[in-house]
């Protein structure tokens, strides 16, 4: 009767030596459209062999098809964290930080340098289009390839070192990827929360492409869209983690079904989604996801009030109290604190590319770097913020990570404004003005200007404490508070003398986890953006590195690709991690401080105790935000009765 049969697997990933058959259910929500016959009934529409999820084995409860699940974002550019937490992969990370195929149905490495890739017969588009290796051949051959599209090549996920990789296409169910070496961070990249996507929707974009239209109609085309020519137009169309194309086909959970530019944004049920639990229920569970996008400062206040099911985003260990006292209040949500996986809650990051020459003599003096980081008074910023909560210490790995040193954590990051002021006296940096501030070679009163995106108050709160502490070495501090974009964009055009962010996402890496951020490969280390520049166009663009210390980062990172020897890659990422305790390309301040996450009475299978990490873990991507579900109210009743 039905076409399909589902396969159990172990933990949602791992196929079970036995296999057992069952069928797969409607889904109420499409229930109208199958039975008119505008789609096809749900064992239709799952691939011949999908993504069976055994939550029992997973320690999960399995869930009913249903409902809307509230959350907010402080940008209308922000839908992008459907794809996120929707973390559907060709490769991802489950839940104990491990890479499992997902898209595709297994996958096979052969000398480290040849992928090959095995897709799902009978996987679907979100549209009902067959999702084959024709998908893959068109980003490769018509979009990687095309110098009108990407006219600097193949992406970085193609390339190992300057050589780039080759795509092959065997059949319609198959891919292999070749590199010439052995490329070591090809998976992981695949999995990377912000993935490179190496396929696209041939069936829709096609139609925008100038190798399958004619001139007139591409003519026609570009001047009936208003641009410039039918490469803009491609790209603006081909957003496949900007998630604002309702027309883009998609293979996650959820779909756009709104009009961008509204602050209601809908993404309602993918019917052709690969995922369907043991039981036969086709996830995702929650049928539509509204995603409200509101001011920045008003993310706790609305999770107080009850208007969002699932929200971290946005929230700060300093709403803790807010939100704790609405759960007092019979607000329904409970608050988890989970741990953070950033390296560093709060790092500074001097520019060592900064267009000033005289202030960029200054920075690149690693000596200034560790003064700075010396005069911050850590446990004060800890008391007052966190209330005591975080652990203080330079920027480096977590104490989860095998890689963890307390050595680097404390290395130029004890409270001691005498060493420091020693140390820029040793710099010959001994003039003052009668404000007491030290002045530049060229007479200038040292004021470091530190921008800001203006989003997290206890930034600002942290600042304001390091100003008064750098006050006494003879360093003014001025805070600059801007758009995140501007921001971005004046550091990596080297306009901007120092800013300050996040430490590494990934603060719990492995011998595997490649340490490309560690090393200048890309201008988003706010440290050095033009040697990334440099190195991400090949020398186009940026500048070449200049820095003893910051080579040796840069080689150690190749050497790492070159290995596949654990304990030399081990030995690798330890001496990275000692290079910047040494160096303080970036200055930590304090991590592991919690984060709040909301999570409403009636959700179900979110883990109570988690990381909060973007990558790896697409923060609420890795936990499966497909399988959470919307438990009935008599359920609650009698668990709280209990």
């Amino acid at each position: 009767m039905f076409k399909h049969a589902v396969a159990l697997a172990c933990a949602g990933l791992m196929a079970l030596p036995a296999l057992a058959q069952t069928v797969v259910t409607e889904s109420p929500f499409w229930a109208a459209e199958v039975a008119k016959g505008d789609m096809d009934a749900a064992p239709e529409r799952v691939p011949d062999v999908p993504y069976i999820v055994d939550l029992a084995a997973k320690g999960r409860e399995f869930g009913t098809q249903g409902g809307t699940l509230r959350t907010m974002v402080t940008r209308s550019k922000d839908v992008r964290q459907m794809v996120v937490y929707g973390y559907a992969r060709l490769v991802g990370y489950d839940e104990n930080y491990k890479l499992r195929a997902d898209v595709l149905r297994d996958y096979d490495v052969e000398e480290g340098r040849i992928f090959t890739l095995h897709l799902r017969p009978g996987h679907r588009w979100s549209d009902g289009a067959p999702f084959t290796s024709a998908d893959f051949q068109y980003w490769w051959d018509h979009v990687a390839q095309n110098t009108e599209l990407s006219p600097n090549g193949p992406p970085q996920v193609m390339r190992v070192g300057n050589d780039v990789g080759d795509m092959t296409f065997p059949d319609e169910h198959t891919v292999v990827v070749s590199f010439p070496r052995a490329n070591p961070t090809f998976l992981q990249q695949l999995a990377q929360a912000s993935p490179p996507f190496i396929f696209r929707p041939s069936h829709y974009l096609k139609q925008f492409h100038v190798d399958f239209n004619t001139v007139d109609e591409m003519e026609e085309m570009i001047d009936s869209k208003r641009v410039r020519g039918w490469a803009p137009l491609h790209n603006k169309l081909d957003n496949m983690y900007q998630f604002d194309n309702p027309s883009l086909p998609t293979l996650q959970p959820w779909m756009p079904a709104s009009v961008s530019g509204n602050s209601r944004q809908l993404f309602v049920r993918n019917p052709y989604f690969h995922r369907v639990d043991a039981r036969g229920t086709q996830l995702p569970y929650i049928d539509v996801v509204e995603m409200n996008i509101v001011g920045s400062g008003l993310v706790a206040a609305k999770s107080n009030a009850g208007e969002a099911d699932l929200q971290a985003r946005g929230l700060d260990f300093r709403d803790v109290s807010i939100l704790k006292k609405g759960e007092v209040d019979g607000a329904p949500y409970r608050t988890f604190l989970w741990s953070n996986g950033a390296a560093s809650q709060i790092a500074i990051y001097p520019n060592l590319n900064f267009a000033d020459p005289v202030w960029n003599k200054v920075i690149r003096d690693a000596r200034f770097r560790r003064a700075l980081s010396l005069s911050i008074d850590r446990r004060m910023i800890n008391r007052a913020l966190y209330f005591g909560l975080g652990r203080e210490g330079g920027m480096t790995a977590l104490s989860q990570s095998p890689f963890f040193d307390p050595t680097n954590l404390t290395e130029w990051a004890i409270y001691s404004p005498g060493l420091a002021n020693e140390m820029l006296d040793e710099m010959g940096l001994t003039q003052r003005n009668k404000a007491g501030v030290r002045l530049l070679p060229d007479g200038r009163p040292m004021e470091f200007v530190i921008e800001t995106a203006g989003e997290r108050q206890e930034v600002g709160n942290a600042l304001a404490i390091i100003t008064d502490t750098w006050r006494d070495i003879g360093v003014k501090l001025i805070m600059r508070p801007l758009d995140r974009d501007i921001l971005r964009n004046r550091v990596f055009s080297g306009v901007t003398m120092a800013a300050v962010w996040f430490g590494w996402d990934n603060g719990i890496p492995q011998a595997f986890t490649p340490p490309d951020y560690l090393a200048p490969t890309d201008q988003v280390f706010f440290a050095w953006p033009k040697w990334g520049q440099y190195h991400q166009t090949h020398g186009l663009a940026g500048e070449p590195i200049d820095i003893p210390e910051a080579q040796r980062l840069l080689d150690l990172s190749d050497t790492w690709r070159e290995t596949e020897v654990e304990t030399e890659r081990s030995d690798i990422w330890r001496e990275m991690l000692a290079i910047h305790a040494d160096q303080q390309f970036g200055i930590g301040i304090l991590s592991e401080a919690p984060q709040p996450v909301v999570v409403s009475d009636l959700l179900r299978n979110v883990p109570e105790q988690a990381l909060w990490a973007w990558d790896p873990g697409a923060h609420f991507g890795v936990h499966r935000v497909d399988e959470f579900f919307f438990a009935e109210d008599e359920e609650v009743i009698a668990q709280v009765s209990k």
